[in-house]
């Protein structure tokens, strides 16, 4: 998986009123946590988390502070509930003996069967939630859809991926093909056009004009 540097500060003051500071001044409190070392409060410009909250990939993070760099992943992030600006940002230290947890996006590939027959892809889930060694994790997890036909999809069960645990329920698709409502709209047409022919013909052979044709039919096999 790739890698985006971003440098830190150490914190020394941590109350409300120094954060409220840190923030004023485009500034992000953060927290390192993991390993056999007491927690880190540093602080992290705000246009550094640009390049790796925006955007669907996912990075390692190589932290820097004050000359010391620490391999971390991003564990959690807060929002303001308003502006959706960053508040918080917990990083968690990697041991590259230790497996982490990490949500990793899903690539299709492929033009898939049932497209031909009229459906369509639905992608249930963008990003796939895995467990692993930092070093054995991809960029993405491509997904081959070329055989897929409507009404089939690729579940967390199917997925074999090497070195990699996935944490999703087993039974959750990850992208599947569905029929689209024009396809639907047609079939139920075509359903509704069949039984009318068939009631049709069942009312044909009740009528009254239908019965006295058969009356006369009869009276003439007996002649």
């Amino acid at each position: 998986m790739k890698t985006v540097k971003i440098e830190g500060t150490k914190r020394t003051a941590l109350g409300k009123k120094d954060t409220k500071k840190l923030r004023d001044n485009n500034l992000i409190p953060c927290v390192i946590y993991g390993g056999d070392v007491e927690p880190a409060h540093i602080s992290i410009k705000a246009a550094d988390f640009r390049k790796v909250i925006y955007t669907p990939n996912v990075y390692l993070i190589d932290l820097e502070v004050e000359g010391k760099k620490i391999e971390a992943t991003i564990q959690d992030i807060q929002y303001h509930p308003v502006d959706d600006k960053v508040l918080h940002v917990d990083f968690l230290r990697i041991d590259e003996n230790k497996p982490i947890k990490i949500e990793i996006p899903v690539k299709l590939k492929g033009y898939a069967a049932g497209l031909k027959a009229g459906g369509k892809v639905n992608q249930n889930l963008r990003k796939v939630k895995t467990k692993g060694l930092a070093k054995n994790m991809p960029d993405n997890l491509t997904l081959n859809i070329e055989n897929l036909e409507i009404g089939q999809s690729i579940k967390i069960e199917d997925l074999d991926f090497e070195n990699l645990e996935f944490l999703n329920p087993k039974a959750v698709p990850v992208v599947s093909i569905v029929v689209t409502r024009a396809v639907a709209t047609e079939e139920v047409a075509t359903a509704a056009v069949g039984e009318g022919e068939a009631a049709a013909e069942v009312v044909a052979a009740t009528t009254p004009e239908a019965g006295a044709k058969d009356a006369g039919e009869k009276k003439a096999e007996k002649k």
